[in-house]
Order: structure tokens, then C-alpha cells, then sequence
């Protein structure tokens, strides 16, 4: 299976300890490794659009990060069994979320899939070419896929090494809501 991940390209495209990882939506503090792909590479640009915070169509021409198309193997992955709310939720359901996955992990579950927070409804549609032109395709819904342990066997291939998300993300992002401070 071939999925997407966006990184600081300063680094490498995966964890391979716990120890410097801060915890996500799907793992807590010390619980990593945790590798967060996304099946579209519009997933993958709105998880960052989505953490930084980037509403602006001017900010995307500061980004510069690396995509990775990356293949995983095709081992069992469970779906994440939480209500929409919580799975797409702000910073405020992140708990529920790793509580969840924990008790997925204790039952030997090494990956999970999940509807991705940061795409809305259809924004993970790509691209097709019919009569000699292109045009979105069908739209479908992104999902995130999370596995956890040692980053062994999995292949990756950087295809862009200092980019920024197309503009047409952009207006696919679920948006963090206000929080107070």
C-alpha cells in the first residue's frame, strides 16, 4: 500500500524512537514510535496546514517540506471504532483518541486507520484525465493511517524535497477552532 507523508525535511521521514516524538492525536507522551500517513498527499499537506494553523492562501509560499510517497506492508489494520466527533475533534479530544489506540495496542493491534481530522468531506479527491484533460476526480474522503512500532521494512521515496501544498488544500482544511489561551 503506497501512503503519504509530509516531514521537515531536515529529518528523516520517520520516527525510530519514542523518546523524542511528542505524543498526536493517536499516541500519548513515551508511546511511540507512531507513524501518522495519510492516503492522499492532500491529507498529508492539510495535517500540517491543519497544526500550524495556516488559513492564508499568501502563507503556503513559505512552506517548504518534503513529500514522501511511501509503501507500508499490507499487515491487518483495525478502523479506529470512535464517534466522528471525537476521531475529527480539536486538541480537546486527543485524549479520548489515545486512550482509544492504547487499548487497541494492549490487543495487539499494530496499525489503525481513521477518517483524517484535517480534510474535510471530499477533500481527498485527485486527478484524472478524460478526453485529453484533466480534471478532479470523484471526490472521497481522506483517511490517516497510524503504525506503531519500529519503522523496519518500511520503504520510503522522498518526491518533493523542499515544497508547499497546492493552493486548492488550501480550502479542503477542517480547521482547528478558536481556543482560548
Amino acid at each position: 500500500m503506497i501512503v503519504f507523508r509530509q516531514t521537515d525535511p531536515r529529518y528523516p521521514f520517520l520516527w525510530s524512537g519514542d523518546d523524542e516524538q511528542p505524543p498526536g492525536r493517536w499516541h500519548g507522551e513515551g508511546e511511540g514510535p507512531a507513524h501518522y500517513f495519510a492516503d492522499s498527499p492532500a491529507g498529508a499537506w492539510a495535517e500540517l496546514l491543519r497544526h500550524e494553523e495556516i488559513t492564508e492562501l499568501e502563507d503556503l509560499a513559505t512552506i517548504r517540506r518534503a513529500m514522501w510517497a511511501v509503501e507500508i506492508s499490507d499487515e491487518p489494520t483495525e478502523h479506529a471504532a470512535l464517534p466522528a466527533a471525537v476521531m475529527l475533534g480539536d486538541h480537546e479530544s486527543y485524549e479520548r483518541c489515545q486512550k482509544h489506540a492504547r487499548e487497541m495496542r494492549n490487543r495487539g493491534v499494530r496499525r489503525i486507520i481513521a477518517p483524517s481530522a484535517a480534510l474535510k468531506p471530499g477533500g481527498a479527491a485527485g486527478s484524472i484525465v478524460a478526453n485529453g484533460r484533466e480534471r478532479t476526480a470523484d471526490p472521497r474522503d481522506g483517511r490517516t493511517i497510524v503504525s506503531f512500532g519500529s519503522p523496519d521494512g518500511i520503504v520510503g521515496w522522498q518526491v518533493v524535497e523542499q515544497g508547499a501544498p497546492p493552493a486548492s488544500v488550501l480550502m479542503h482544511v477542517r480547521h482547528f477552532g478558536r481556543r482560548s489561551h
